[in-house]
Parts: C-alpha cells; sequence; structure tokens
C-alpha cells in the first residue's frame, strides 16, 4: 500500500467509531441564527461547543465593519504582505493589538496554528531546544517540529519539573524557549504562571505564552491569563488568536521585544501565506474594541461557566480541574463518549466530541464550551440535557466525581 497504508488505519479507526450509525464527522450547520443557536443535520441545536466566548459572531458593528471593507477594499489580498504589500488595516491592527497588550509592537498572521508555527520555527533551530508543557496544542508541537529544535516536555502545569529539567539543560538553557499555554483548550484549567515565569526568568530562558482560550475571558482587561497573574510585563512572547473570543479568523503575536520586527523576514507561514483578507481584518478590529469596551460580556461568560461546572459537578460527573469557559466532562471508554455525545445531539444540545489521543492522557470527553451569549434558559436547557443522560447512563464509580487532569504523557499535541 505505500503511502496509503497510514490512512487505512485511520480508514479502519474512522469505521470502527460509525459502524453503529454515528457519524460524527459529518454533522454540518444547515444554518446558524445567533451565537447560541442553529441547526445541525436538520435539527435545531442550542451550540455549546463553538469557543465563541464573548458571542461576537453575530454583533451588528462587526458584521457591519466587515461588509463595509468588503465594498471599499475586495474580497481578499491574493498574496503575502511580503509580496503584495499590507494593508493599512494590517497594520492599524498591529498597532491596536500592541497597545491593547502595552506592547512594544505585534504581528499578524492569518490563522492561529499559523501564529504558533511561524513563531516557534523563527525563535528556534537546530540545536536549539523547546522546553513545552506536555499538554500545548497541535500547533505548538508542529512548530516545534518545523523549528527542528529539540523538543522537551514537561509535566502538566508542574512547574518544579520545568525547573528541574532547565537545571538540566546546563548552558543549553540560553538558547531555550519554554512554551506554556494560559488556558488549555481540553480541560479549561489554567496555567501557574507565577511559578512558569519565575523558573524561566531565573534559568534564562525566553518565555512564550499562547493565550488563545484566555484573550477576552481572563484579566481584569481581557488580556488574559498573563494579565491575571500580574506576569504580562515579564513574557517575552505572547500569541493568541482571533478565532475565539473575537468570533473570526486569524492569529498574531506580540512582544515588548524589538526582535519581534525580524520575524516578519525569518518566518516562512509568514512570508508565503496570503495575508488575511480586508473584511476579516476590519471585523477584527470591531471585535477588539466590543472586547475593550464592554466587561459586561466577560462577567457573563463567567456567571454561565460557573453555573455550568457546578450543575454537572452535582450530577456526578467527572470533570476537570476547576470551573472556566471550558468544561471537560469525563468519561470511561469511547463508546460511551460517542454513545453521549449523539444522544445529546437528540435532546438539541451540541457539544465537542474529544476521542484519544486528543484528551489528556488519552482518554475520552464531552467539552463544553459557554458564552457570553447563552441565556440562562440556555444553561437551563444545557444541564436538563446532560441530567437526562445522567439517569439513563451507567456510569463506573471512579467516574462519579470530580476529577483533576492528573496527567503526565499530555495530549500529545492533538487539543483543537
Amino acid at each position: 500500500m505505500g503511502l496509503f497504508a497510514k490512512l487505512e488505519t485511520v480508514g479502519r479507526a474512522r469505521a470502527a467509531i460509525t459502524a453503529a450509525g454515528i457519524d460524527p464527522f459529518s454533522t454540518t450547520f444547515e444554518r446558524l441564527e445567533s451565537p447560541t443557536r442553529g441547526v445541525m443535520n436538520g435539527r435545531p441545536v442550542l451550540l455549546a461547543g463553538t469557543n465563541n466566548y464573548l458571542g461576537l459572531t453575530f454583533d451588528a458593528g462587526c458584521i457591519a465593519a466587515g461588509c463595509r471593507a468588503l465594498e471599499e477594499a475586495g474580497t481578499g489580498t491574493t498574496g503575502s504582505r511580503m509580496a503584495n504589500g499590507s494593508y493599512a488595516g494590517h497594520r492599524r491592527l498591529e498597532e491596536e493589538l500592541a497597545d491593547f497588550y502595552g506592547m512594544r509592537s505585534a504581528i499578524v498572521f492569518s490563522t492561529g496554528f499559523l501564529a504558533n508555527l511561524g513563531m516557534i520555527a523563527a525563535l528556534a533551530a537546530p540545536g536549539d531546544v523547546t522546553l513545552i508543557d506536555a499538554d500545548c496544542h497541535a500547533s505548538i508541537y508542529d512548530g516545534c517540529r518545523l523549528s527542528g529544535a529539540d523538543i522537551i516536555r514537561f509535566r502538566h502545569n508542574d512547574a518544579a519539573d520545568l525547573a528541574k529539567r532547565l537545571r538540566r539543560l546546563g548552558s543549553r538553557v540560553a538558547d531555550t524557549l519554554v512554551i506554556v499555554e494560559g488556558i488549555y483548550s481540553m480541560l479549561g484549567d489554567r496555567a501557574p504562571l507565577v511559578e512558569i515565569t519565575a523558573a524561566t526568568r531565573a534559568a534564562g530562558a525566553l518565555l512564550m505564552v499562547d493565550e488563545a482560550h484566555a484573550l477576552g475571558v481572563l484579566g481584569e482587561g481581557g488580556r488574559g491569563r498573563a494579565e491575571e497573574a500580574g506576569v504580562l510585563d515579564q513574557v517575552d512572547f505572547i500569541v493568541g488568536t482571533f478565532s475565539k473570543s473575537l468570533g473570526n479568523i486569524g492569529g498574531y503575536c506580540v512582544s515588548p521585544r524589538p526582535e519581534l520586527e525580524w520575524v516578519r523576514y525569518a518566518s516562512r507561514p509568514y512570508i508565503y501565506t496570503a495575508s488575511p483578507s480586508p473584511g476579516t481584518i476590519a471585523a477584527t478590529r470591531a471585535a477588539l474594541q466590543q472586547l475593550i469596551a464592554r466587561p459586561e460580556l466577560r462577567r457573563r461568560l463567567w456567571e454561565n461557566a460557573a453555573r455550568t461546572y457546578a450543575g454537572l459537578r452535582d450530577m456526578g460527573f467527572a470533570l476537570g480541574p476547576e470551573p472556566g469557559p471550558v468544561v471537560g466532562v469525563f468519561l470511561p471508554d469511547a463508546e460511551t463518549t460517542l454513545g453521549m455525545w449523539h444522544a445529546l445531539l437528540r435532546e438539541g444540545v451540541y457539544v465537542n466530541l474529544v476521542l484519544p489521543p486528543a484528551a489528556p492522557g488519552g482518554g475520552s470527553l464531552l467539552r463544553i464550551s459557554l458564552s457570553a451569549a447563552h441565556t440562562a434558559a440556555e444553561i437551563d436547557l444545557l444541564l436538563a440535557a446532560f441530567a437526562v443522560l445522567r439517569e439513563r447512563t451507567d456510569l463506573p464509580a471512579a467516574f462519579g466525581g470530580r476529577k483533576g487532569t492528573g496527567t503526565d504523557a499530555g495530549a500529545g499535541g492533538m487539543a483543537p
């Protein structure tokens, strides 16, 4: 079979999942009616798996800004910024992001995935070291591989293990990039950034924090986990995405370091990828202003998150280690998880299905993401659907209570 052998393995795995007549890979939204409602596979559903944390995808101001840009500048840039030049909107968004974080400068990438690829591969090279949390996102793993640097993982959210591994590097620590996330996408747990920052700075390494799931969610101004932890001025690079709280697509990096501008000339994903379209940039700029001007969205998001977490915990579900806009519900095996995911759809609720190897520790879970746009009635509907399933499903005792991550091996870089 040659090259197709590996695909045959994937095909068999998919066939095993769909043998029961359930095909999670073919779910289609025929219509989106709001940030929280849609029609999927012909059935009205409550959307509780979209990462639309501030509910800005249907914001009238963001839509209007995108429409104006489409009319004034067309549908796309048709090339990279290096080859075709930057639009004024690209520069303005970078200035606004740098100002928002209080940083020296910013770079905008076409996606959040490319932001990690582009930054890591430009900063690290063969002979260098990337020292990453075991539960880091796939884009971080892939960026490390693209760089050619040595990849070392430390135990998830374990600053002491990080410090130990930094000490073992000896003189190589000067050529080391430490990479963590502010909020981890599978279980919603936060990085202990005070301790991680202290260990990294004491050793003399550089620190990058991926705030994809923390932008607009944490911190007094919505700047993420680094702001919440009080270490924003001690992080060397912050990367993030526009596809969560800002309701669009794209990625960025901000930094207090002047060397960030050099990355434009060394980052292949930046140099060789078409730049974001004018409509995307304009809508993102409008969403950033909404994030700044409407802190009540963040408060509403956390009210929904706390209520959902408490409700599921009280039903006896095993959850991630702390309340947050991402709530991971552990289940004993892939078969049970797939069945409950499909049953939730029948109850009119869409959440994310996470099967091995994507979940931490190689387990299976249902992943809920909350939004500021969810009403109290919609949270009631979500909890009621889980209550129905809890009564119908005979879960082992080990899955009858709250559970932390407890993972050493991590998710293998598969988390979405």
